[in-house]
């Protein structure tokens, strides 16, 4: 039933209709993070994360699930809600019990941070990837692979004795499985049907050139700013004619307040090559029609701007000094001083 469903995803994936080669799977992730402070205190935090939009929480040491967005429930029934927020949790408790029980055994010296990363990605027209990454102080510590946990390089003899504890619980293993191959791709499509009012919105980019400081004499830093694009996945280049331009550097997509995104792409040139450059902006909302702007046109506004303000501030200025120059030699008003 699941692979029948996965179709749908170029429906209901944001910009899955789009042919400009930037499509993303989409990635479903619950990320917990544990401080373990002493041999009897610990926090947590807990969020799930529907690619980089925040769909739940919870709430501190009560358990209570909080929904971030109205179809943060996607289509599951209560019961299935309930089911699957007790399975998560049981596995947490083990997970903390775990390493308290066992943190002599494998050398882990307290205050120390576990962060487990599990969910699954949705790829247009392809079965879904499930994943469970641990993390221990940052660094890669174990993964779940094949119905089974694998030490990471990284973790060493501590990961080995972790996964050598964790694959003795064969009910454990088979309840994860399960978890990342049905319910995680069936409760993300329940996402995604849900929430494509939202999802599916597309916002058109606004684009604009400015130059930044000179990176060395003779050169100049070109700038090509993207604001106020939604969905995220956006393609941007520097160019002269058709031929893209391998200098270009693109910034970190962040965030506007308003759940859009902006974009900065660079392009250091020497002053002369400026000319006939442009920047071109491909985005879903687009619909094939790119944004592109020419290096030149921006400053030459500014020239046109001066061009006709200048003089027009000049008239103004000229016409109220003749206004008041023959005020003052108006023989009427003379004559009124006079008497």
């Amino acid at each position: 039933m699941l692979f029948l469903q996965l179709p749908l995803l170029l429906v209901l994936l944001p910009g899955g209709d789009n042919e400009e080669g930037f499509q993303e799977p989409i990635s479903f992730q619950i990320i917990w993070i544990s401080s373990f402070y002493n041999r009897s205190w610990e926090e947590e935090v807990c969020s799930a994360w529907l690619g980089e939009l925040q769909t739940h929480r919870v709430e501190g040491k009560s358990d209570i699930v909080i929904y971030q967005q109205p179809w943060s429930k996607g289509n599951f029934s209560r019961e299935d809600l309930m089911e699957s927020e007790h399975i998560l949790r049981m596995f947490f408790i083990r997970f903390v019990q775990a390493f308290f029980n066992h943190a002599s055994q494998w050398k882990l010296e307290y205050p120390f941070d576990v962060q487990i990363a599990g969910g699954c990605d949705l790829y247009h027209g392809e079965t879904s990837v499930g994943f469970v990454r641990i993390a221990y102080q940052g660094s890669d510590f174990a993964s779940f692979q094949k119905n089974s946990w694998l030490p990471s390089p990284k973790g060493g003899t501590r990961a080995q004795l972790v996964c050598k504890l964790f694959n003795l619980y064969q009910g454990t293993l088979e309840i994860i499985q399960k978890l990342l191959s049905d319910t995680c791709p069936r409760f993300v499509l329940g996402l995604l049907d849900a929430g494509k009012a939202d999802l599916q919105r597309q916002v058109r980019p606004e684009a604009w050139l400015s130059s930044g400081p000179n990176p060395s004499p003779g050169h100049l830093m070109l700038v090509c700013h993207v604001s106020g694009f939604y969905p995220k996945p956006i393609w941007v280049m520097w160019m002269r004619g058709e031929q893209e331009q391998p200098g270009t550097q693109q910034g970190d997509i962040l965030p506007n307040a308003d759940g859009t995104w902006y974009l900065r792409v660079t392009l250091d040139v020497a002053a002369g090559e400026a000319s006939g450059l442009s920047c071109r902006v491909k985005h879903s909302s687009l619909e094939g029609q790119d944004i592109i702007l020419y290096w030149g046109q921006h400053s030459s506004m500014g020239w046109i701007f001066l061009a006709v303000i200048v003089p027009l501030v000049l008239l103004i200025g000229l016409a109220f000094w003749h206004r008041k120059h023959w005020k003052h030699c108006d023989p009427s008003s003379a004559l009124h001083r006079l008497e």
